[in-house]
């Protein structure tokens, strides 16, 4: 890079958002930890700061549009206009459908598609003003439907959709738009599906790994390597792309 790059990374305290952030700066951008929490960011800013990048921790709630421009603002300010953005922020309200509330659907909704949806929309103006910008949104294998996630599987699917339009709407103005779709992970979040599910989480792993062609599970530095790719500037004839990071093929 001639320049150093400004990435943003919802999610980022921890699993994939982590490993993405901590990937990204050893790219050599400066990177924007955030997450709901400014304190939960630490470990990760610290992952990155320890090894010679450079980090700043931002709390704010991405389903929330004052937080949202506050947070772009900041950014913009301490590292640089951002002209990379990865939506990963995500949380989980399983349930079977005749069990779900309303309060749960929506709060799936709005972290996942509202978050993306007003990040990216406070973004994209300084990729345009800059004439370079990649935005990577995280789906998810669920997106095909999966028992008890009506609610993250239509949020997951909806991040496809909304990757495509971005792509075809900002590409005149050298901005991709992307999409990685993991399947199996280990991380917290998989740990709490276990639960769920009533399963050791041991014996979680290895169910889902003998599923999988690979035969193991994701860790979240698979996903970090496909956004990786995604953020590159060598990356700038591929947009509107959904990749399933899932140890087989899934379509």
């Amino acid at each position: 890079m001639s320049d150093r790059r400004t990435a943003i990374v919802t999610g980022a305290g921890r699993g994939i958002g982590a490993a993405v952030a901590i990937r990204l700066a050893q790219d050599g951008m400066a990177v924007a930890v955030l997450d709901l929490d400014e304190d939960s960011c630490a470990d990760t800013v610290s992952a990155i700061t320890d090894a010679g990048g450079t980090a700043l921790a931002v709390g704010a709630d991405v389903s929330d549009e004052a937080s949202v421009t506050a947070a772009v603002d900041k950014v913009a300010a301490e590292l640089g206009a951002p002209t990379v953005l990865v939506n990963n922020a995500g949380i989980l309200r399983d349930n079977l459908l005749f069990k779900m509330s309303v309060d749960d659907w929506d709060a799936v909704l709005g972290v996942h598609l509202r978050g993306a949806f007003l990040m990216t929309r406070a973004v994209q103006k300084h990729m345009v003003d800059a004439g370079f910008g990649r935005v990577v949104n995280l789906s998810s294998t669920s997106a095909l439907g999966n028992r008890g996630q009506a609610n993250y599987s239509a949020a997951k699917a909806g991040m496809q959709g909304f990757t495509k339009t971005l792509a075809i709407e900002l590409g005149k103005f050298g901005v991709t738009a992307n999409a990685i779709a993991p399947g199996f992970i280990q991380t917290d979040m998989t740990k709490a599906t276990a639960e769920r599910v009533g399963m050791e989480w041991e014996d979680f792993v290895k169910a889902n790994a003998e599923a999988i062609p690979v035969k193991r599970g994701g860790v979240p530095e698979d996903i970090a390597h496909t956004a990786s790719f995604f953020a590159s500037e060598g990356a700038g004839f591929v947009s509107g792309q959904v990749i399933y990071v899932a140890g087989g093929p899934r379509d």
